[in-house]
Order: structure tokens, then C-alpha cells, then sequence
């Protein structure tokens, strides 16, 4: 941030007091983000180091990972917002200064993470700037000698659609009977949920561990009001649908002459005493 000359003090005790303890204050704030810096990687490692680690138990081992992924995170905002913060003050003091002075900078900029390459599947919506159609300089014509592309990650919100599904009566001319084609089959019957917000419900509710009153709070946000129990029925049929599924897949398990589980440990209590499973 810029200071005011009219605010400076005119002694040069006062001056030499100020700037000692200006590069005091920014001492300790580069000693901070070094502080920061190393809790992040430490706390980096040590969660590669667990995701790693085929020992111990896997439920102790998922909270542990939680806690640690939660705390990283926390640090990461807060060094990000720290940074952004300084340079938008810089970027704020810019028109103080005199054409030609450059700014002086109090710490080295920070070293932000790589960059991971844009998946190559997903749609590109191509956007082109628009050009001056004469030189600035002269004002001669123009023509094109390339181009720079800069991709952005964007996300399109969540759409929904109602799908009328038309079945046309027929009439026979001559013997005037009526002919329409069969209703078409549905996930659950008379069921008025689609395949594919069927598959996000169980998906969220089962993969993300999302209740279905936040899902249901988050339908509303969107424009679509679906009570919990409407959600809790839909779930409760496509569970009884896909039950067929569900027995192939445990007969199949069986068949093999291995079974592969994880080490979680399972207590069960039987006449005071303590079996490990």
C-alpha cells in the first residue's frame, strides 16, 4: 500500500523508526508464510505417506486422512487468500506512482503450483477477442500472423428438463378401431423419475455420502421442489430393482476360491467376551 508524503514525518529519527519497523513487520510476515510453507508440505507427505500405507486399520486410517485433507485445505485457502490480498493491494498502488518508476517489491512473489493439463474429452467453446480492424499505428490493414489460446475451466450449472413422452392414438379407417403403441418401461413403475436423476440420487446418497435432505435443499436451490420422502421412496425402489444385480454379483464373489476384504476390524460381543473378525 502506497503512503502519503503529506503523513510521513519530517525528522529523520521518526523517518529511520518507521522503516525499522516496517521491515520488521514484513520480516514476520515472510517468516509466517515460510512457517505455512512447510506445514503444507509436511502435512503433503505425510498424507501420501498414509494413502500409501497398506497397515493399520482402514477406518482409522480414513478419519485420520480426512482430518489431514480438512487441515490442508484450510492452510492452502488461507496462504491463497493472503497472496491474492497482497497483490491486490499492489495492483491498488499502481496509479500513485510516476510514469517510468517501477514498484518496488517488499517479498519474491509466491511459487504457485503446477499447473495439471486440461482433459482432453471435454467440449471446447472457442471465444475469439475482438481485433481492431486497423493498425493503431498507422492505421494500415491487418492481417492475421496466429493466435494465443488460454483455456479456462468453467462448469455449467445442472439443467433439468421435463420429457413428454407422446404416445398417438390410431383409428382404423375402415373398421374405426383405436390402436396405440405400450406405455414405455420405467425404472420404477409409475414412477415419475428418469434413469439418470435416478442414478445421481442413489449416487449421491451412496458415493458422496449425501444425505437426502441436502440433496433435497439443494433440488429446491435449483427450482425443483422434491420432498425427502419422495427421495427415500425412489431409493428404496431402485434398492429392490437392482437387487438382482446386487445377488449376481454376491454369487460370483463367492465362486472364487479368494475373497479379498479390507483389514477393518469388526467387534462382535458374545457372553462378555471379545472376538476379532
Amino acid at each position: 500500500m502506497a503512503l502519503d508524503p503529506s503523513q510521513l514525518p519530517d525528522d529523520i529519527v521518526s523517518l529511520k523508526a518507521m522503516l525499522i519497523a516496517a521491515d520488521r513487520r514484513v520480516a514476520e510476515a515472510e517468516k509466517h508464510e515460510r512457517d505455512l510453507d512447510a506445514e503444507i508440505e509436511n502435512l503433503k507427505l505425510t498424507i501420501a505417506k498414509l494413502q500409501h500405507d497398506k497397515h493399520g486399520p482402514s477406518s482409522e486410517r480414513a478419519r485420520l486422512l480426512d482430518q489431514m485433507e480438512l487441515q490442508l485445505g484450510e492452510l492452502v485457502e488461507h496462504v491463497a487468500q493472503a497472496a491474492t490480498a497482497d497483490e491486490i493491494a499492489a495492483a491498488q498502488s499502481q496509479p500513485s506512482q510516476r510514469d517510468g518508476e517501477q514498484v518496488p517489491r517488499s517479498k519474491p512473489p509466491r511459487r504457485k503450483p503446477a499447473r495439471r493439463p486440461l482433459p482432453e474429452t471435454l467440449p471446447r467453446e472457442r471465444r475469439v477477442e475482438p481485433s481492431p480492424s486497423a493498425c493503431p499505428c498507422c492505421g494500415g490493414k491487418l492481417r492475421k500472423l496466429g493466435e494465443d489460446i488460454t483455456e479456462m475451466l468453467e462448469r455449467v450449472p445442472a439443467s433439468w428438463k421435463v420429457i413428454q413422452i407422446v404416445r398417438e392414438k390410431m383409428t382404423c379407417r375402415q373398421c374405426e378401431a383405436i390402436t396405440q403403441p405400450p406405455a414405455p418401461s420405467h425404472p420404477i413403475a409409475r414412477g415419475r423419475a428418469g434413469p439418470q436423476l435416478l442414478a445421481d440420487v442413489l449416487f449421491g446418497k451412496y458415493g458422496a455420502h449425501l444425505p437426502l435432505n441436502r440433496q433435497s435443499d439443494i433440488y429446491a436451490r435449483e427450482g425443483v421442489e422434491l420432498d425427502v420422502s419422495t427421495l427415500a421412496d425412489w431409493v428404496g425402489a431402485s434398492a429392490a430393482t437392482l437387487m438382482p444385480i446386487r445377488d449376481a454379483i454376491e454369487q460370483h464373489v463367492h465362486a472364487a476360491e479368494r475373497i479379498h476384504v479390507d483389514d477393518s476390524v469388526l467387534q462382535k460381543r458374545t457372553e462378555g467376551m471379545v472376538y476379532m473378525i
